[in-house]
């Protein structure tokens, strides 16, 4: 049986494990959105960054990708997206349905925001989102390029995301 991801952020353009198929897929009753402070990667404590994560919300959904996991692979996989994306517990790892562009449904291990987390911080206005993002570094590199690579590799699927848009937009105007 096929061991699938849902990506919509970095694992879009940096899934880090080996992919052997992929496909745009939607995820119902979440919205993607800047509403982890990113702590470790893209920001510090003294000034943290954003980064994106799925937002529970009521009639909400994101397109991203599925990403299949190579067969052999799954447990390393795990183990692996487990190390990166459980680094301050921000995250759950859920398995949740996402249906395919081919209309067909699987079961994707897939990382949601905790609300209770001390690095949510949900409804964020985008322009404070922009000012944060323009300026945040961590051990990844700069806010801004987690935010450009994001924006580019959507706009490559055809995935409109006019959240995303703006603020690439609007981040590219402030850091000139």
């Amino acid at each position: 049986m096929t061991m699938w991801v849902f990506g919509y952020g970095s694992l879009l353009w940096n899934p880090g494990f080996e992919v052997a198929a992929q496909t745009v897929a939607t995820l119902h009753g979440y919205a993607r959105s800047f509403c982890m402070r990113s702590i470790h990667h893209r920001g510090t404590v003294a000034e943290p960054g954003l980064v994106l994560a799925l937002d529970a919300a009521p009639g909400a959904s994101c397109q991203g990708l599925a990403l299949a996991v190579a067969a052999g692979r799954e447990a390393e996989t795990l183990d692996y997206l487990r190390e990166r994306e459980l680094i301050s517990s921000a995250y759950l790892e859920r398995d949740l349905p996402v249906t395919l562009a081919s209309g067909e449904t699987v079961t994707a291990v897939t990382y949601v925001i905790d609300a209770e987390h001390d690095q949510y911080c949900g409804g964020l206005a985008l322009e404070e989102q922009a000012h944060i993002i323009a300026r945040a570094i961590g051990g990844r590199g700069p806010n801004t390029e987690y935010l450009f690579n994001t924006t580019d590799h959507l706009s490559e699927m055809r995935l409109n995301d006019p959240d995303l848009d703006w603020l690439a937009a609007r981040v590219r105007q402030l850091t000139a």
